[in-house]
C-alpha cells in the first residue's frame, strides 16, 4: 500500500539533460550529493541559473543520514569548483567545471551557482532530458550506483539497453589499471549498484548479461524494470489525473488503442506526453508492435513520442554509446586540427 510517506519522498525530483547524464566525469559520492541538491532547486521556468543559498544545518538536513562538519562541506565545495566534466555532442566537445563560484558569509551560509556553460544541460529541457528523485540518488553509497541509477532511467520506457564497457570506463572516469578485469568490473560496479537500486525500492530495478567478442566481455545488456506502484506515485505528484469529461473520454480512447492492460494514470501520463493527440499515439502504438520485446510498453510510447521515433528500414542504428571513447578521441582530435 502507498503510504503518505512514500509521496513525500518522492516529491523532490532532479531533471538533467541526458548528455550530462552520459557525459565524462568523476565526484566523491558528497560532491554528487551537493550537485544532486543544486539540481533540484532549478525550476522548470528558469531562464537564467540563480543562485542558491544554503546553510550547513540545511545540508545536513537534506543530507540526513550522510551528514558533514562544516570544513568538511567547504573542502567539498572548494574541489568541485575544480572538478572537470566533458559532454560530447554531435558537433562539439565541452570541457566545463561544475560551478562558477562559491561565495562564503559570516552568518555561515554559503552561496553556489552553476556555471554558465552548463545551462542548455540544466535549464528549459525540451528533449532528451531524464527525471530522478533527489531523494534517492543522495542515499546510495556507491557513485556508480547513482550514475548507473541515472543512466538506465532514460531507458526504462524501452526497457532495455547495451552499452560497451568501455563507454562505462569512460562515463565514470575509471583507470585503465582501475577494475582492469571484467570479474572485478562486474563485482565492484555493476553488483554493487544493482544490490543497491534493486534492494532499495527505487522505481526501478534491472539485471544485466555481459556480451562477449571472442572470448571477452566488451558489452553489458542491462534489462530494466518499472517499479510500478512508484512510478504511479511521481505520476500522482505530477498532477496528471484528469478533471473533466474529455479527459476521461480520452483516457478510455487510449486505453482502447492499447491492447494491454494500462491504468488511467498511465493513459492520461501518455496523453499529456502527446499533448492530447490520439493520432501520435495510434502510431507510435503501431510501432511499438514491430519492437521485439518491449519490457513496458507504456514507458516505451512515452520515449517514442518524446523522441519521436521513426521506423527505419535495414538495420537499427547504432546507440550513443557505442564507441563513446573512440568517438570522443576522433572529435576532440578534429577540433584541435590534429587530423590536418
Amino acid at each position: 500500500m502507498v503510504t503518505r510517506k512514500d509521496l513525500l519522498k518522492y516529491k523532490n525530483l532532479m531533471v538533467k539533460s541526458n548528455y550530462i547524464i552520459e557525459s565524462s566525469y568523476k565526484l566523491s559520492l558528497q560532491e554528487q550529493r551537493l550537485i544532486c541538491i543544486l539540481t533540484a532547486k532549478i525550476n522548470k521556468d528558469d531562464i537564467e541559473f540563480a543562485t542558491y543559498k544554503f546553510t550547513h544545518s540545511e545540508i545536513n538536513n537534506i543530507l540526513s543520514k550522510h551528514k558533514i562538519s562544516f570544513n568538511e562541506l567547504s573542502q567539498h565545495i572548494d574541489s568541485l569548483r575544480n572538478k572537470e566534466l566533458v559532454i560530447i555532442k554531435e558537433e562539439s566537445l565541452l570541457k566545463t567545471k561544475w560551478l562558477s563560484s562559491a561565495e562564503y558569509f559570516k552568518d555561515g551560509s554559503i552561496e553556489l551557482c552553476f556555471d554558465n556553460k552548463l545551462k542548455p544541460y540544466l535549464l528549459q529541457l525540451k528533449e532528451r532530458f531524464t527525471k530522478v528523485s533527489l531523494d534517492k540518488a543522495i542515499t546510495f553509497n556507491s557513485n556508480y550506483s547513482c550514475r548507473i541509477y541515472e543512466l538506465l532511467k532514460q531507458y526504462e520506457g524501452i526497457g532495455k539497453i547495451t552499452i560497451s564497457i568501455d563507454a562505462l570506463r569512460t562515463m565514470f572516469c575509471i583507470e585503465p589499471y582501475e577494475y582492469s578485469r571484467y570479474n572485478d568490473f562486474k563485482r565492484k560496479v555493476l553488483l554493487q549498484a544493482q544490490k543497491e537500486i534493486n534492494l532499495d525500492k527505487t522505481d526501478i530495478s534491472f539485471d544485466f548479461e555481459g556480451i562477449k567478442t571472442g572470448r571477452k566481455v566488451t558489452s553489458i545488456k542491462f534489462y530494466i524494470k518499472q517499479n510500478k506502484a512508484i512510478s504511479e506515485i511521481v505520476a500522482t505528484l505530477e498532477d496528471i489525473k484528469p478533471n473533466d469529461k474529455q479527459g476521461i473520454y480520452d483516457i478510455k480512447l487510449v486505453k482502447e488503442i492499447i491492447h494491454e492492460q494500462i491504468s488511467d494514470i498511465e493513459a492520461q501520463n501518455i496523453l499529456n506526453i502527446a499533448n492530447g493527440d490520439i493520432n501520435i499515439i495510434k502510431e507510435k502504438y503501431k510501432y511499438s508492435e514491430t519492437v521485439p520485446k518491449i519490457g513496458n510498453v507504456v514507458g516505451w510510447i512515452i520515449d517514442a513520442i518524446k523522441k519521436d521515433y521513426k521506423r527505419t528500414k535495414g538495420k537499427v542504428k547504432v546507440d550513443n554509446f557505442n564507441n563513446y571513447k573512440q568517438r570522443m578521441y576522433d572529435l576532440e582530435k578534429k577540433l584541435l586540427g590534429w587530423d590536418i
